[in-house]
């Protein structure tokens, strides 16, 4: 990349292009990815008066190349507040720049504005490429099965 791609967070006129980034996201994760109303889901949720999640986005010319998304959670066995990191995505022309590094460093700085000293999260374990990632970027992992049930 020729020039350095901006991180910033969302802003309500991102929300198409945010949500076919979460479309691309779920097809690379190899699920299903539903595309009504998501739009205005997600605005109800980033851009309320008490945002229930934070999104950031990678700008690179005017083009949307990768998202994510966190929110604060409590955690009952620390008895304090976490980042929960819900999706890091980057497109894939866009990997391998330091891009996600860049996104991850900018939700730590999030965190220590809201008091929390630790991130965790999730990736598929056929994401080898990502754990990597993680791996290099300091992350340790802890194996549990993460479970669905719809109501």
């Amino acid at each position: 990349m020729h020039n350095k791609p901006v991180i910033r967070f969302a802003k309500e006129s991102d929300l198409p292009k945010l949500v076919n980034l979460c479309k691309l996201h779920a097809q690379f994760e190899k699920s299903e990815y539903e595309l009504e109303g998501k739009e205005e889901l997600l605005k109800d949720h980033l851009f309320s008066e008490r945002p229930s999640l934070y999104c950031l986005v990678a700008e690179h010319n005017q083009k949307l190349i990768g998202y994510t998304s966190y929110m604060k959670q409590f955690s009952t066995w620390d008895a304090g507040y976490y980042i929960y990191m819900d999706c890091l995505f980057l497109t894939e022309e866009s990997r391998g720049f330091g891009i996600g590094e860049r996104l991850i460093n900018q939700i730590k700085e999030e965190a220590k504005k809201m008091d929390c000293s630790l991130i965790q999260w999730q990736t598929p374990k056929f994401n080898i490429r990502a754990m990597k990632f993680y791996d290099r970027i300091g992350a340790s992992s802890k194996t549990k099965e993460r479970y669905f049930l719809a109501l």
